[in-house]
């Protein structure tokens, strides 16, 4: 318990200042607008699976969604159904009860498919995966499904998230 209290004081708020939007924050916009477009036809849809966090990398992401980040700008949306999803964001080290369904998610999501895992509890370092591979958990997300990105932070800030997202969608150009 000192631990994760020790965790919280040492993190702090993590949610940033407000940007001062000038016209080439609106170019790139634009620029990713179109490059989302050319890559994925529409929108890139994404999946989120909580596989066992503790629920700050998911506050984190709600905020990406919310009007400030504005990520729906962008085209990137959430979806409910991994069948229709581009990309699966997947946050927690990979507990014993979610590893079946992260992998049935992984596989009922279509082809070609981006796994972005965020927080470091998601990458193998976190508070909650320090002794890896054990009775409850499986480890990090990589040690189930594949991952394309992964997006370091306890948690991670909404941008470092929208930037890891991005950087998905760059590698999967190629």
């Amino acid at each position: 318990m000192y631990q994760i209290l020790k965790q919280i004081v040492k993190t702090g708020i993590k949610t940033e200042a407000y940007p001062q939007a000038d016209e080439s924050m609106r170019e790139t916009e634009q620029h990713l607008q179109r490059q989302i477009r050319e890559l994925l036809g529409g929108a890139l849809a994404i999946r989120m699976v909580d596989a066992g966090s503790c629920n700050g990398c998911e506050l984190e992401i709600h905020a990406v969604n919310n009007a400030y980040y504005n990520i729906e700008g962008l085209g990137i949306k959430f979806v409910a159904s991994p069948r229709h999803a581009d990309l699966l964001l997947v946050t927690g080290p990979v507990s014993r009860h979610m590893e079946e369904a992260l992998k049935r998610t992984y596989d009922a999501t279509p082809e070609p498919k981006l796994v972005v895992a965020v927080g470091d509890c998601g990458c193998g370092e976190g508070i909650f995966c320090a002794d890896g591979d054990n009775y409850a958990t499986c480890g990090k997300v990589a040690d189930v499904i594949p991952v394309d990105v992964v997006v370091r932070g306890c948690p991670p800030t909404p941008t470092a998230i929208l930037q890891g997202i991005l950087t998905a969608i760059g590698s999967g150009e190629s």
